[in-house]
Parts: C-alpha cells; structure tokens; sequence
C-alpha cells in the first residue's frame, strides 16, 4: 500500500456508493487491526484486511481490484466476527471479486477466479453445488486437467462424489437470488460474474 496522499482524482465514488447500497459501511472502520491480526490467511495476503478496508473508504478501486487478498480470502469471517463496529469484512471481498469480474479485471489468482466462477455457475444452475460438474468446469477453466485425479477417484469411490445432482427445495429461490443480483448489476452498470 502507498504512502502518497489520496487525491480527489485517484476517488471512485461510485464503488463507495454501491458498498454503502450493500450496507457495507466502510467508513467505520477506526483502523484496530482486529481483522489484520485474526485472518488465518493474512500471511499470504498482499494487503491486509485492514488496508483493504481502509482502501475501499477511500474509494481506490484500481488498487482493490488488482490486489491478490480480495482471491485469497477464505471467507471464513474471522474478520468480520472480530470488527468492532460490525463491517462485514468478508462481504467486502466477495463485493469487490465480483466487481473485478465484472469489469473485467485480470484477476491476480487466475486459478481463484477459476474457481469463483465454476461455483457460482453450479449454484445458479443446480440451487446448490453439483461437484461433479462445477469440478468439471474449474478443471477446464483453469487448465489444471490431472493434478486431482487420484483424489476424484477415491472419493467417487467412497460415494462422496455423485455422477448426477441431486435436486433441492428451494431451488426457484435460489434462481431468484442470482436474478435479483443480475438486475443490480445492469442497474450498476456492471456485467455478468
């Protein structure tokens, strides 16, 4: 992260407008570190939560878009369960994932991305993860074709893996839930994850 003065300019108002529609108050944020020092993956990061916080407050989309922390994220919400003053820490990330999809960033962990969206599409079609199909996809997607194999196989073996989904209830609200985000992302101007 820079030590150069944010100007006006360098400001994306428009991501600090849709994070405060997502009811992600960034600007919250006192800087504890909280999040920074409970994050079991922080080691890994190029920034830490904190900075990611901090960065998103001050509306620097490029930097947020490009850095690798926003795909190494685990999700797990350690950072969101220890802020203070309630920021969903880990919503941001996924907020801004989606965001560099969207805009067709180049995403700085191209096997995450991979991933992102193979698991995105299972569920939108499926209403839950088909693993066969989203393993398929991200394998393609990536490129990685062989590497699990061995493992794929023992775990079909052992009826963890199904060759076929299987359905759920609630599968029509599912669908309407990645309809509704659609919308808000045409609304936004954004695309497609």
């Amino acid at each position: 992260m820079s030590q150069d003065a944010v100007t006006p300019e360098q400001t994306c108002r428009e991501l600090i407008q849709a994070l405060a529609d997502d009811a992600l108050d960034v600007q919250a944020c006192y800087q504890c570190g909280r999040c920074s020092a409970g994050c079991p993956v922080s080691p890994f990061f190029d920034l830490l939560p904190m900075q990611v916080v901090r960065l998103a407050a001050y509306g620097l989309e490029d930097e947020l878009l490009g850095c690798q922390t926003i795909w190494l994220c685990a999700a797990c919400e350690t950072c969101t369960t220890r802020c203070p003053n309630g920021i969903d820490i880990a919503a941001l990330m996924d907020r801004l994932r989606q965001r560099a999809l969207a805009s067709g960033v180049k995403p700085a962990e191209r096997k995450v991305a991979a991933f992102h969206r193979s698991f995105l599409r299972s569920v939108r079609r499926w209403g839950r993860t088909y693993e066969v199909g989203m393993l398929a996809a991200y394998k393609t997607r990536s490129g990685d074709l062989f590497s699990d194999l061995g493992l794929g196989w023992k775990m079909f073996r052992r009826g963890k893996l199904h060759l076929l989904p299987r359905g759920i209830k609630g599968k029509r609200t599912v669908k309407a839930l990645f309809k509704r985000d659609r919308a808000r992302q045409e609304k936004e101007g954004e695309g497609e994850e």
